[in-house]
């Protein structure tokens, strides 16, 4: 702190931008005019801020004005111009992909650092990329490319538990599962049974102080799953021949099928560092949601950082909830298979490095795991990558919507959804009418637009499925 007691917080009050500009100032301070008093350089300064030009040929003010001027500047440049076309790119399932959603992707696919691009089978429009579009980018990474929910994942637990066990026992198992998963927008777990982790003693946590200060709240969500689209089911899966990658026997199975992701943690992260990007890549209003952070900047650096410990955070979550249910049910597991969509990598693609954004699709390459989930009751599958080129080894990363969430509440009745749901033989925990099976494309026809991307591997029916009570729109 400096002898007046001036921060960049006083600054800003009296007119300041977010600018070097601050830091200049403070240093005059300090430097040259130490002969004012504290009011007497607030009151310098808001002339300053407000006339930067007078003070330009200023033997001491100078250096602020010119900081002044060059941050005004900066901020009525012209918009980062996009390409004049449109690259070309892959879309599978074409027939039953929105408009929406295209035209979204014609608009990442005009951007001037995009090198590539894919939509998947689910595919349909979201904010920026649209859910289920695959966007490769040379040292540049998308915030929102990403998505809000930062390493949402799948994982999956094949337990030694036969499929005549569970008919037998499925009290037992909802009672267990309602007892080990917490839902709901800020839910979090408390107390004996707060969740510990190696993930909280992450030395990232303490790459910069936003991060830092976002430590209680992962402690306190870790192990649970929010609100939206996620869940946590009990089901049978059946490999209708022996896998041998797996060692897993041609038969049926109890399985843990999951899906959630970084929580409030990665949601607070999205939102901070879409907002800086958007200071810094000023896009025309149709691509603004699509501003970058390039891989070169400190802002880009710091973001990636914070992005691969969401992702980490993710995994965790689902670390928590597999060993509590797995234990509970006194199960032992013969295969776990995890894959992350919401993320990026760094990833070598027709020769070369570039940035892969999956918002909403699945990793793919040649011999990768996947899971490929349905609805509360349309069934899940599990997949082996392909390593398709054109689709950019990716794979989509479920059914996908063809109903807005609105739309699906105005059009959907409880009694529609109790008849789907007793026809399936599913019981249902939570959820609202926003995620009935109603509101998703059909996954047999995502599952044939797919074909040339992913081989299925085994059929995973749910059975006992757990999702928020409210229906919450926080995924």
């Amino acid at each position: 702190m400096n002898k007046f007691g001036i921060t960049g917080s006083d600054l800003l009050e009296i007119g300041f931008p977010q600018s070097k500009a601050i830091g200049v100032a403070i240093t005059l301070m300090e430097q040259k005019l130490r002969d004012k008093t504290r009011e007497e350089l607030l009151g310098l300064f808001k002339e300053v801020a407000a006339n930067p030009e007078h003070f330009l040929d200023d033997a001491v003010l100078a250096p602020v004005s010119e900081a002044l001027i060059e941050k005004i500047s900066a901020a009525n440049e012209p918009c980062v111009a996009l390409k004049e076309t449109a690259s070309d790119f892959a879309v599978y399932g074409a027939d039953h992909i929105e408009q929406g959603a295209l035209s979204q992707m014609n608009v990442a696919m005009r951007l001037p650092v995009t090198v590539g691009g894919a939509l998947m089978p689910d595919a349909h429009q979201g904010y920026g990329l649209p859910i289920g579009g695959v966007l490769a980018t040379k040292n540049a990474v998308i915030p929102y490319g990403v998505g809000v929910d930062i390493g949402c994942r799948m994982a999956l637990s094949i337990y030694d538990i036969p499929e005549t066990h569970f008919y037998e026992h499925t009290a037992k198992y909802k009672r267990e599962l309602i007892a080990w998963t917490k839902f709901g927008a800020g839910a979090g777990w408390h107390g004996k049974y707060k969740a510990e982790h190696a993930i909280l003693d992450n030395a990232d946590f303490n790459a910069a102080p936003f991060i830092k200060n976002l430590h209680d709240k992962a402690s306190e969500q870790l192990g649970t799953s929010g609100g939206g689209n996620h869940f946590v089911e009990f089901g049978i899966i059946e490999f209708s021949e022996d896998d041998a990658p797996l060692n897993i026997k041609k038969g049926k199975y109890l399985a843990l099928l999951t899906h959630s992701g970084s929580r409030g943690f990665g949601a607070t992260l999205a939102g901070h560092y879409t907002r800086l990007a958007k200071e810094l890549c000023k896009l025309p209003p149709e691509a603004a949601n699509l501003a970058y952070l390039d891989m070169n900047s400190a802002e880009g650096q710091e973001y990636w950082l914070a992005m691969n410990l969401a992702g980490d955070y993710a995994s965790a979550c689902h670390e928590v909830i597999h060993d509590r249910l797995t234990k509970a049910i006194g199960a032992q597991v013969l295969a776990k298979v995890e894959n992350h969509h919401n993320f990026a990598w760094k990833e070598v693609w027709m020769g070369e490095e570039v940035i892969v954004h999956r918002k909403g699709a699945t990793p793919a390459a040649e011999g990768v795991m996947g899971i490929i989930p349905g609805s509360m009751t349309a069934p899940g599958f599990l997949v082996r990558g392909k390593g398709e080129p054109n689709a950019i080894n990716s794979a989509s990363h479920g059914a996908g919507r063809r109903m807005s969430r609105t739309q699906a509440i105005k059009t959907v009745t409880q009694n529609e959804l109790r008849q789907i749901l007793k026809d399936h033989d599913v019981t249902l925990i939570g959820a609202g009418l926003d995620e009935a099976p109603m509101a998703y494309k059909n996954i047999e026809t995502v599952m044939a637009s797919q074909k040339e991307l992913v081989d299925t591997v085994a059929r995973f029916s749910p059975k006992i499925v757990r999702m928020a009570d409210d229906g919450s729109k926080e995924d």
